[in-house]
């Protein structure tokens, strides 16, 4: 199979879509990768490295699309790139579509094969392709946060941890998945004090024996929420309903009643956000304030660390490509109902029900979407 690996163009957007590394591992079984000039220079690798692996580097974006039978991407496809994919064709990275109609349009528009990393499954019911991009932003959720609590970037001048005789900030962190626990490694760490919100009491019992009694785990009530939210220095939203818009757990009202100088970090924004007052930004102008409280509201916050994010994203990405490659989406997707959950839109059909219920599109079964392709 012919796979294209073109640079991201999405605002501050360093990871790539496949490593030297991956890349070589396709070659050595018989696949030819294209990789756009200077795609991996976020990440350290050049075009000589690359070459290295054993991909053909081209110069514009346009020539991967057009020599690809399968996109392999981090981000969703950007409005230059809606016309540069051809039906049939299969494009494998994160979509995010339920927040995002147009995006869903343009996709539907193409014909494409569109597989988004963070639907895709496993036997054990996690999302092993969103999984590792959650560690990292959760672990970046508390950087934020800190840096934002200093008063010279607004915040309240509150150090995170404290100091003998003076209390630590108070974090509030709602949902406790993957971003949840690894923001609560990380606030835990820097001696903040720490309390999770979930729904789940399997969840808050996991928690709980990982971290005892250097955290406060909540049953999720509107009550809770509100309660916590109100006297937090930080508030970290990491709630995450697979393929749907994230819930709005803190509303407007809640925001006014915070304490100026507090800091709202929602690394659900990919996926619409979990306050009423958030809005996507952009590393370039990360925060606004709204009510005299600080919002942190990058969508794609693991962007910053382009290293330790593409190393991390290709270790679970990398044997669902070869999976593709090897056996074909048709046969690939049909034989493995954990990859075909993360097929979202195919040949101008909606295939993802949270997708569907968003946009109130018709639904088609993923199984007879694919009898569609080609036809």
């Amino acid at each position: 199979m012919h796979i294209g690996v073109p640079t991201e163009i999405k605002t501050q957007e360093y990871r790539v879509g496949l490593a030297p590394a991956s890349v070589r591992e396709l070659v050595h079984h018989g696949h030819q990768v294209l990789v756009e000039h200077n795609a991996g220079t976020g990440i350290g690798a050049d075009d000589a490295e690359y070459r290295a692996a054993g991909a053909e580097v081209v110069e514009t974006a346009p020539e991967i699309f057009a020599g690809a039978d399968m996109i392999v991407k981090v981000k969703e496809p950007q409005e230059s790139e809606y016309a540069l994919l051809r039906p049939g064709q299969v494009l494998f990275t994160y979509l995010h579509l339920a927040p995002n109609r147009v995006l869903t349009q343009a996709l539907m528009d193409t014909g494409a094969v569109c597989i988004a990393y963070e639907t895709v499954t496993s036997a054990r019911g996690g999302l092993p392709l969103l999984a590792p991009m959650s560690e990292v932003a959760g672990r970046m959720a508390i950087q934020a946060g800190a840096y934002c609590l200093e008063e010279p970037h607004g915040g309240l001048g509150v150090l995170l941890g404290g100091v003998p005789g003076v209390d630590p900030a108070k974090v509030v962190i709602l949902g406790g998945g993957v971003v949840g626990t690894s923001a609560t490694h990380i606030a835990v760490g820097m001696g903040a004090d720490v309390v999770v919100i979930d729904r789940s009491l399997d969840v808050l019992r996991g928690l709980w024996r990982q971290f005892g009694r250097d955290i406060n785990t909540v049953y999720s009530t509107r009550d809770a929420v509100e309660k916590h939210v109100l006297s937090a220095d930080l508030v970290v939203a990491g709630v995450l309903i697979p393929g749907a818009a994230a819930p709005k757990l803190v509303t407007a009202e809640m925001v006014k009643g915070m304490k100026p100088g507090s800091v709202i970090v929602d690394v659900a924004i990919d996926q619409g956000g979990c306050c009423e007052t958030s809005r996507p930004t952009t590393f370039a102008d990360p925060t606004y304030v709204v009510d005299g409280v600080i919002h942190y509201c990058v969508a794609n916050m693991p962007g910053g660390v382009p290293r330790t994010s593409t190393f991390a994203l290709n270790n679970a990405t990398l044997p669902h490509v070869l999976t593709l490659a090897e056996r074909g989406y048709r046969v690939a997707l049909e034989a493995d109902p954990h990859l075909r959950a993360g097929l979202n839109v195919c040949a101008g059909k909606i295939t993802s029900p949270e997708v569907a219920a968003a946009h109130d599109l018709e639904l088609m079964d993923p199984l007879e979407a694919l009898r569609h392709v080609g036809s």
